[in-house]
């Protein structure tokens, strides 16, 4: 049996991962922060958080002891670091600590690797947003130039390089997913898709009238989680460390988004559910679109879930929990 070390076990990319690698036959060692709170419920709805081979333990990736710990104590074969504080809108008003957590962060979970088990295979989650950009509309690929325009964006960066550092300076399995967006049922209410979608389903059930956004013409390649997260493991299953562009080829709007998520609750003329605030971060990204063919030659990858799918599952998921809402009320 392999044991996988995924770091930030509770959020959606690590939750879904965990479930692909216990249907794998791994153990999972999942990581949380010490909270008075857990949020365990993306592993409650997958019907994981009770496996007989997930464990969850707590370390911090601003702890370096934490992390020395855990790795040493269950010896790992693979470790995925996911672990991060992920909203790039968030990054702005926490610019300081997201480079900590973010980007430092994954110097330390190198660090630990590289101490206690340097043999393990260690899987970095990268970002499109490293590519940032206001205006750039190319195709974007493993040789395509960074240029971030948020915190996030930078601290995805320095923690990319910093795997390519220990990669190439200790002869050490590391590899660099740049994942490209990618959603799912599972997604946070702070990030825009799964904020339209738990919208939808609020006016659909008559508790709202309208959802705020800062615009409609931003263009994201969008993938689903469950996916993206194949790709992942895939990663580390080959003979030398690469790094890999994950993404689905397309790009859409926000405009687009909108358009699928209030068609399945049958409104067409969705902009009279939209109202625009206008523009609240220093700096933006408009377009993003990513080329997955390296994926597809070496991992044997494509994605399988399209963007419309995935949208029409995250509003049905969003109607039967505001339903439950509802009954407990």
């Amino acid at each position: 049996m392999k044991t996988a070390i995924i770091t930030g076990i509770t959020g959606m990319d690590a939750a879904n991962l965990a479930k692909h690698l216990l249907n794998m036959g791994y153990r999972v060692v999942g990581t949380e922060r010490r909270s008075s709170t857990p949020r365990r419920w993306r592993l409650e709805e997958l019907g994981i958080l009770n496996h007989e081979n997930l464990i969850i333990t707590h370390a911090d990736l601003l702890d370096q002891g934490s992390l020395d710990r855990v790795v040493k104590e269950f010896q790992p074969d693979e470790v995925y670091n996911l672990a991060a504080q992920s909203f790039v809108g968030a990054s702005w008003q926490t610019p300081v600590g997201t480079s900590d957590v973010t980007g430092l962060g994954a110097t330390r979970v190198f660090e630990a690797v590289r101490n206690n088990k340097p043999d393990a295979k260690i899987y970095q989650a990268g970002s499109s947003e490293m590519f940032g950009g206001e205006n750039r509309v190319e195709i974007l690929n493993e040789n395509s130039d960074f240029y971030p325009r948020s915190p996030y964006g930078v601290a995805k960066v320095y923690a990319h390089n910093m795997a390519i550092n220990y990669r190439e300076s200790y002869n050490m399995f590391v590899c660099n997913g740049i994942l490209f967006n990618h959603e799912g049922p599972l997604r946070g209410l702070e990030f825009v898709t799964r904020k339209v979608t738990d919208a939808v389903a609020r006016i659909s059930a008559g508790l709202q009238t309208h959802v705020e956004l800062l615009g409609l013409d931003s263009h994201r390649d969008w993938g689903d989680s469950r996916d993206f997260v194949e790709a992942m493991h895939l990663m580390l299953q080959q003979d030398s460390p690469e790094d890999f562009v994950i993404a689905t080829n397309i790009s859409n709007s926000i405009s687009d988004l909108l358009k699928v998520a209030f068609e399945r609750i049958g409104v067409i003329n969705w902009k009279d559910h939209v109202q625009i605030i206008g523009k609240q971060r220093p700096a933006d990204v408009k377009y993003l679109r990513g080329d997955y063919s390296k994926a597809k030659e070496f991992l044997n990858w494509e994605p399988i879930i399209s963007f419309e799918k995935m949208i029409r599952e995250m509003v049905d998921a969003d109607i039967e929990r505001v339903s439950k809402e509802q009954q407990r009320a």
